[in-house]
């Protein structure tokens, strides 16, 4: 056989040789014949199964790879499906959720920490999102890092500058800080989600300045604006079904514009002072009115002394009116008499007296009046 015929014998069968084909025959017929006398497969059949199997593969892999190759691809292909099975596991941290998508869509929430799995990509995706962790969010100011990597604020004028129900220009720098109360609502009903809520919070606090004086809330009234910033917000985030949950407001700085804190001093010092003339008003209000009360109390008293007083003496007048008249009517002449007598004894009372005897003798009838009563008088005094 010539060369050309070794190399298409060997190219025919790459398994070897017809002669070592041929030997190997007449081996297995040996082991046929022998040992326990038959009976079973021949082992060189199922020899020659498998050879005939592999070359089958070989023939439909790309390429024409041999026996070792497609082996080594049938490896890979198998090391690849299994990751790509297990990248579809996931771990829930305490504080996070999972939230799982099919195709996009939302399918399911995982709340519980611990280990999940989804369908791999392109099937399923994870989303794991901490809810617990409070973010801050600041409106009027930014914190930047400076060279030695402290942190600095910078100012942004045109969030922090806000116009008061009494037309004042206040400076004010806001804290919000907030965390997610519902994972799917966060991640699919509102777009840019940070952004949002800033918006929102802006939105709220300039209401609410709009309709606040500004000496309040550089003062005793920042809580109280605080408070009702924040209802404002989550009314509206509520609203739009964010799944965000706003646990505190703070107002970090809130004072007077740079450019009016002259004329706002000079209307601080004109309420200080009207405030203390108002002060001395009620110091001297307090001090006259119950002054004023009591003596209109007391003439109210005396009035009504002199009221039944009055009443009592008329009804007493009154009474001796009726007796006089029921004497007068039972003997006319004696009460005439009477009456004649007192009403003289109270109009000689204080008279000077002479007594004119007309039987009397001398003097045309004088008689001397000894005044008893006024020399009593002049001795008392």
């Amino acid at each position: 056989m010539s060369s050309d015929d070794d190399k298409k014998g060997k190219r025919s069968n790459p398994w070897g040789n017809v002669e070592n084909i041929n030997t190997a025959k007449k081996r297995g017929a040996g082991r046929r014949t022998g040992g326990n006398g038959g009976g079973g497969r021949d082992p060189g059949d199922l020899d020659e199964m498998l050879k005939r199997a592999r070359s089958n593969f070989d023939e439909v892999m790309p390429g024409g790879f041999g026996g070792g190759n497609g082996m080594l691809i049938v490896i890979i292909l198998a090391i690849l499906a299994g990751l790509w099975a297990v990248s579809g596991f996931y771990v829930v941290n305490p504080g996070e959720n999972a939230v799982v998508q099919r195709f996009g869509a939302w399918e399911r929430t995982q709340a519980e920490p611990g280990l999940g799995y989804h369908l791999p990509s392109p099937f399923e995706t994870a989303n794991v999102i901490n809810v617990e962790e409070i973010r801050n969010l600041n409106i009027g100011f930014s914190d930047v890092l400076s060279r030695g990597r402290s942190s600095a604020r910078r100012e942004i004028p045109e969030e922090s500058l806000m116009l008061t129900s009494d037309r004042n220009i206040v400076d004010l720098h806001l804290i919000i800080q907030w965390n997610i109360k519902s994972a799917e609502d966060y991640l699919f009903n509102i777009y840019a989600q940070e952004n949002t809520v800033k918006k929102v919070a802006e939105s709220a606090i300039r209401e609410v300045v709009g309709q606040t004086d500004m000496f309040p809330i550089i003062t005793t009234g920042r809580a109280a604006v605080a408070q009702r910033t924040q209802e404002i917000i989550q009314s509206n985030l509520d609203l739009y079904e964010s799944g965000v949950n706003i646990t505190q407001v703070l107002i970090d700085k809130a004072e007077v514009h740079p450019d009016v804190q002259g004329a706002f001093q000079d209307v601080q010092s004109a309420k200080q002072d009207a405030e203390e003339v108002r002060n001395r008003a009620d110091a001297y209000r307090e001090d006259i009115l119950p002054k004023a009360r009591g003596k209109a109390k007391q003439m109210l008293q005396e009035a009504e002394a002199y009221k039944q007083s009055t009443v009592a003496k008329s009804n007493g007048d009154a009474d001796r009116f009726q007796s006089v008249l029921k004497s007068y009517q039972e003997g006319k002449d004696v009460t005439k008499e009477r009456m004649y007598i007192e009403t003289m004894e109270q109009v000689l009372r204080n008279a000077e007296k002479i007594i004119i005897d007309q039987n009397g003798e001398g003097q045309g009838g004088v008689v001397p009046y000894l005044p008893l009563d006024q020399l009593n008088t002049k001795k008392g005094r």
